[in-house]
């Protein structure tokens, strides 16, 4: 359970965070960057969801990801550091990652076929989770190089899971614009 009474402690004056598991690191330590950065995904999804009145199935798979988010955010705070854990630490599993891939499947399902790359835009709720899906695809990069720094340890079903979020993201998007109808293509060199 968690309990929040006091919002500011003073304890990260000095430029330090504390994990879940106790230890301080530096706010800009690229594990205190990779949950953070899930954080932000998570709140431009919060926006994107203001923008989806009659889109209750979107909706309601957007719940179950925001809440995720949060999951992977405590899996990114908890490093498995080889020792035994004094508790059971939150962990994405791979039903997570199963079920994302069949809300994915399910909207997709529906989609008018691509024929070129979609820029983000159309419905308002599209733009959002196009912006979203971009803040989600950092998170991954982030995720991906703590996972190959030394001594760090990411697991596999939170790589797929973000990499999930992303891939789920466009697909809500493409959704949001009218399953597909609405997209904005981009067209190679139209400019010139």
């Amino acid at each position: 359970m968690v309990r929040l009474n006091k919002i500011y402690t003073k304890t990260g004056d000095d430029g330090t965070t504390a994990l879940v598991s106790g230890p301080r690191r530096l706010k800009y330590d690229l594990r205190v960057e990779a949950y953070g950065t899930i954080d932000e995904a998570n709140s431009a999804i919060g926006v994107a969801r203001l923008h989806m009145q009659g889109m209750p199935v979107l909706e309601r798979m957007l719940t179950l990801i925001q809440n995720d988010l949060f999951d992977l955010g405590a899996d990114l705070a908890t490093p498995d550091d080889g020792k035994p854990p004094t508790h059971e630490p939150l962990r994405i599993v791979d039903s997570q990652v199963a079920r994302i891939e069949s809300d994915i499947d399910e909207l997709n399902a529906d989609l008018q076929p691509l024929k070129s790359f979609v820029l983000p835009g159309g419905h308002s709720a599209a733009a959002h989770l196009h912006l979203a899906r971009t803040i989600a695809r950092r998170a991954e990069r982030l995720m991906v190089e703590l996972a190959r720094a030394d001594g760090e340890v990411v697991s596999d079903a939170a790589l797929k899971y973000v990499n999930r979020v992303s891939d789920f993201l466009f697909v809500a998007a493409r959704h949001a614009n009218d399953r597909g109808h609405a997209d904005v293509l981009w067209v190679p060199g139209k400019n010139r």
